[in-house]
């Protein structure tokens, strides 16, 4: 077939490559935002280069030379391999065997932009990844194909994305690339009794509050690291929690009270047990490990986050 690649970054470019190393169609280009002055070149944008795969950059997919652009190449399939633009319908309508997308979730569950932090914030032991065929709609077209995970009760937003739903994503974008070539793909519609949709997961979103109950702190700075980092205030500065750990032994501390500090990290008393927070960044915007940071702005027990 010939495949039309809309992606960027790390994932964009991981499926640039397995499509390729397949072997069995032709990219015809791959769209990807264009160059930020002093930065380095995206590395879809590179992979395709060495490639020599078309790479057309437009800042907005939904303007009509974008549009041109893309019919222009005439692709049988388009794949949209992480998109933050909004694709116009010209161009998801446009191939003649339609378009595919990755979206990591078990759709109709967790649609929208941040959905891999949000499962583990709300303490969900499973998620996974769903290929499908979009529509004017934000994550509701037919469902190609799905995979699921687990989620670990000490995995992090990380190691779910990193170790599992990215070379997952990857494998079944091929495997569905497959279905597709031989008309074996399906189209099945999305439960909406079942949709549900969060909106951006950003720093607002993982703020700590230190009365809720330890578990529910723990899933929370657990799903925000490491990106955008679990946050609260100490002697009235922003910091944020990372590589933490939760005991469900009742500390006795007052929630957010500094119990100890060690070689482990920081660990602070929580409704219900404490955390230990492994690594810290502070308002230096540095991220340093839980007793390097105590070090250096002279933490110790009773000190108090939240303050």
């Amino acid at each position: 077939m010939r495949i039309a690649l809309i992606g960027q970054a790390a994932f964009g470019k991981a499926a640039l490559e397995a499509i390729v190393e397949a072997g069995k169609d032709e990219i015809v280009g791959v769209f990807a935002p264009p160059d930020r002055e002093g930065r380095p070149s995206d590395p879809i944008v590179d992979t395709a280069n060495e490639a020599g795969v078309p790479v057309f950059q437009f800042k907005r997919l939904r303007n009509q030379d974008a549009i041109d652009q893309f019919n222009a190449v005439e692709p049988e399939l388009c794949v949209m391999a992480f998109v933050t633009d909004i694709v116009p319908m010209d161009m998801i309508n446009g191939p003649s065997k339609g378009t595919i997308q990755y979206h990591p979730s078990l759709l109709p569950l967790h649609r929208g932009p941040s959905s891999i932090n949000w499962p583990i914030v709300q303490g969900r032991t499973e998620t996974g990844l769903t290929i499908f065929w979009p529509d004017d709609g934000l994550d509701t077209g037919p469902v190609l194909l799905q995979k699921k995970t687990p989620i670990g009760p000490d995995d992090t937003l990380g190691s779910v994305y990193f170790k599992r739903l990215f070379p997952m994503g990857v494998e079944a974008m091929i495997e569905s690339i497959d279905l597709v070539r031989e008309g074996n793909a399906p189209r099945i519609v999305q439960d909406e009794s079942q949709a549900t949709y969060e909106g951006w997961f950003k720093a607002a979103e993982a703020a700590i509050d230190w009365s809720k109950p330890g578990q529910e702190i723990y899933n929370l700075v657990r799903g925000s690291d490491p990106s955008p980092g679990a946050n609260s205030t100490l002697a009235g500065e922003k910091v944020s929690l990372y590589d933490a750990s939760f005991s469900a032994n009742d500390s006795g501390g007052e929630p957010g009270e500094v119990l100890a500090v060690g070689e482990s990290g920081i660990e602070i008393a929580v409704p219900g047990g404490s955390i230990t927070a492994g690594r810290v960044r502070g308002p230096d915007r540095k991220k340093v490990s839980g007793a390097e940071f105590a070090a250096a702005f002279a933490i110790g027990p009773g000190s108090r986050f939240g303050s």
